[in-house]
């Protein structure tokens, strides 16, 4: 059984060591990522104290840690980052399906008109995953190139809100 759920602190030792994975992280911090159990908590803050706005999910499978995934919005143009993290293990299983919808559709519920993500153009499975799921690739978009992303980098993808009759 899958399980999705917020983030708490109890969850700072799975965090760190999805991070630290070489294979996990290839894409984005090659060699993983060695952060702190202090580290971690403090950058968990961010999301636990600004809950709905953004939120961090961890992902089980039979209560195996299986990754995470999460959203922020930024108020200012109702635009919410996406992120989905999963170990080797938990991957061509449906998990990642599962769990990203879950964090798309509170980012919708908490305010989100449009979601986008800007995965490496080499990471095909994670670009398939989000076409499935109805992103598709635009220009990045400035406010996200002013947040520190890259366009000669990373491919952009992002997913509307459907408008509601």
């Amino acid at each position: 059984m899958i399980t999705i759920r917020e983030s708490t602190y109890d969850d700072v030792k799975n965090i760190q060591g999805l991070w630290a994975d070489a294979d996990v992280m290839k894409y984005v911090w090659p060699g993983g990522l060695q952060e702190t159990e202090e580290g971690v908590r403090e950058w968990l803050d961010g999301y636990v104290l600004d809950r709905p706005k953004s939120n961090h999910y961890s992902i089980f499978e039979d209560g195996k840690y299986c990754g995470e995934t999460a959203y922020g919005i930024d108020e200012t143009t109702r635009s919410a980052a996406m992120d989905i993290k999963l170990f080797q293990f938990a991957r061509g299983r449906g998990i990642a399906t599962k769990a990203l919808t879950h964090a798309i559709k509170e980012a919708f519920k908490n305010g989100a008109e449009t979601l986008w993500v800007d995965p490496h153009p080499e990471n095909g499975k994670a670009i398939a995953l989000y076409e499935r799921l109805g992103f598709v690739r635009k220009e990045m978009p400035k406010h996200v190139i002013e947040m520190g992303e890259d366009p000669d980098r990373f491919a952009y993808m992002e997913l509307c809100k459907e408008k509601e009759d």
